[in-house]
């Protein structure tokens, strides 16, 4: 694997923060994936995400789980990003809930899925085109309603990340609700 971005963790060949993330105050520890977000992974995910093949997620999350056996990300518990009530309706179900459970398992760390909140409904951030667009779309998404995460480290699990904006907005919430860190991991980056 080649040297990463410490922040966004796209490939960078310095390993220092590439150019996206020099100007970026993130509250997001670190981003990590083992896939690019394309071929049979893109169509993995599409099929779990909006062809309602949840059998996908143990597989996917036994990817997740080989990856962090030898790129290990610090997080004590896993907390899905959260979908908002409207889009969890019309999907019946939350792919990164799904992703988290079966890496829960897979790594013995127990899954908080009620605690982050999405307040807002907001456009998908793959109809963004601009890294500005897609932060400003999930400012003050996000809510954590009580506690719970308070002294931990947290791990947020979601499928695609695209520029980082959805899991800093989480990552944001998170801390000033007591975390003591926030690491994302998703299946796969657009890069």
């Amino acid at each position: 694997m080649p040297p990463l971005c410490p922040r966004c963790g796209k490939p960078q060949a310095s390993g220092m923060l590439c150019p996206s993330c020099v100007g970026w105050w993130a509250e997001i520890d670190g981003i990590r994936s083992p896939f690019r977000f394309d071929g049979v992974m893109r169509q993995a995910i599409h099929q779990l995400k909006y062809r309602n093949l949840r059998a996908l997620a143990m597989p996917l999350a036994k990817l997740l789980n080989d990856y962090l056996i030898t790129n290990p990300v610090p997080g004590k518990v896993l907390v899905p990003v959260p979908l908002h009530q409207k889009r969890l309706r019309e999907r019946g179900y939350n792919q990164s809930s799904l992703l988290a459970r079966e890496l829960g398992k897979l790594i013995k760390l127990p899954v908080v899925d009620d605690c982050l909140i999405r307040l807002r409904h907001t456009p998908p951030q793959a109809r963004t085109s601009t890294v500005d667009e897609r932060r400003s779309n999930v400012a003050n998404a996000f809510s954590c309603h009580d506690h719970r995460l308070r002294d931990k480290q947290v791990l947020l699990i979601d499928d695609v990340s695209t520029s980082g904006a959805t899991l800093d907005a989480c990552a944001a919430v998170l801390k000033a609700a007591g975390a003591t860190s926030a690491w994302g991991l998703v299946l796969a980056r657009e890069i």
